[in-house]
């Protein structure tokens, strides 16, 4: 036992040296910042956002929320164990799904608008085609993706064929929903998987981990392909541009970070003036200038990202904004609370 310890040690050792020596590689080729690059464009003008809708339904946290491909229906999950999708232009309901288990963490609409997944503690991806009914009126149950290790965090479509799902077993898996197989399965991260962002392109995709990490992974043979340092504690969400170029990430360390895959490093970092919250969504807004995030405080903090300067905050939210989503169109912004609502900003 004590040799296979004093082995493991030497490996962490060794790891943990490459890793420093990656890192000086990077430092030595980031000759300029991205301030100090675009220091002579003008500030962002304070966005005046303004809450339009606040969706009353739910009875408990809502713990997830995600725009669907048409940029205005929304699903929203919550920990009273339902599901509801929205049409956030009128601010009605349009469907209500009773689930199997109330524990969610991760809701996603396919981009098509046909169907919805969730899942949580149940360890299981639940999959409900939102256009068929079952007997008691209820959406049907398209498909149950089990074999999980631990709680479902984030989960994504591709199509209405294939579905990418994160986990606490440090997993993340693509899947058939014609067949419900597991096509492959993607291993790397050295913590749960958080938070999870498809490239526009859908060939590519990001995670982020309890690790501290954030890896860029290829859908089409599953492998990494890149891995970001950078942040202190939890990476709970990630976010691409509609660029594919770079990526935003919200911590638990109280910061939110730029990462440009060009680069092959982060390029932005970004604090609050109290400096006191963490982050637990993010999102990017169409031209890139802004990003948004989530945070323990109630509120949604917002920088410019070429000059790293605080654009000031959304607020309105009584609990932790847990999640947020911006249509494709950037044309609002929603955010779901430990309030029981969900607030359509724009």
């Amino acid at each position: 036992m004590k040799s296979e310890e004093k082995d493991e040690k030497g490996l962490k050792a060794e790891l943990d040296g490459l890793i420093e020596k990656i890192k000086e590689a990077q430092a030595a080729a980031a000759d300029k910042t991205l301030e100090d690059i675009c220091g002579d464009l003008s500030d962002v003008p304070k966005i005046p956002w303004r809450t339009k809708k606040i969706l009353k339904g739910h009875l408990s946290k809502v713990t997830a929320v995600h725009y669907s491909g048409d940029n205005r229906h929304l699903v929203s999950g919550s920990l009273d164990g339902k599901l509801i999708i929205w049409d956030t232009w009128s601010g009605n309901k349009v469907r209500i799904i009773p689930l199997q288990s109330s524990w969610v963490m991760t809701a996603s609409f396919s981009p098509s608008g046909n169907l919805v997944a969730c899942g949580g503690m149940d360890n299981m991806c639940t999959v409900y085609d939102v256009n068929s009914r079952d007997g008691q009126g209820s959406p049907k149950i398209r498909r149950e993706m089990m074999g999980f290790e631990g709680f479902l965090s984030c989960c994504r479509f591709l199509d209405d064929d294939k579905i990418v799902t994160g986990s606490a077993d440090m997993k993340i898996m693509l899947w058939d929903l014609e067949k419900g197989d597991k096509e492959f399965e993607c291993t790397g991260h050295a913590g749960d998987v958080m938070s999870m962002s498809l490239h526009p392109d859908k060939t590519t995709f990001v995670t982020g981990s309890v690790d501290r990490t954030i890896k860029l992974w290829d859908i089409r043979d599953g492998q990494c392909k890149q891995t970001f340092w950078g942040h202190e504690s939890d990476v709970n969400s990630v976010c691409f541009h509609s660029s594919g170029f770079y990526f935003g990430t919200g911590s638990d360390d109280r910061t939110a970070r730029l990462f440009d895959i060009r680069a092959d490093q982060q390029i932005g970092l970004y604090r609050t003036p109290a400096n006191k919250s963490g982050f637990t969504s993010c999102a990017l807004s169409a031209s890139g200038r802004l990003i948004l995030c989530g945070s323990d405080d109630a509120a949604v903090h917002a920088w410019d990202t070429l000059r790293g300067k605080y654009n000031g905050c959304l607020t309105g939210h009584e609990n932790r904004v847990t999640s947020l989503s911006m249509p494709d169109n950037g044309m609002a912004l929603v955010t779901g609370s430990w309030d029981s609502s969900v607030r359509v900003w724009n």
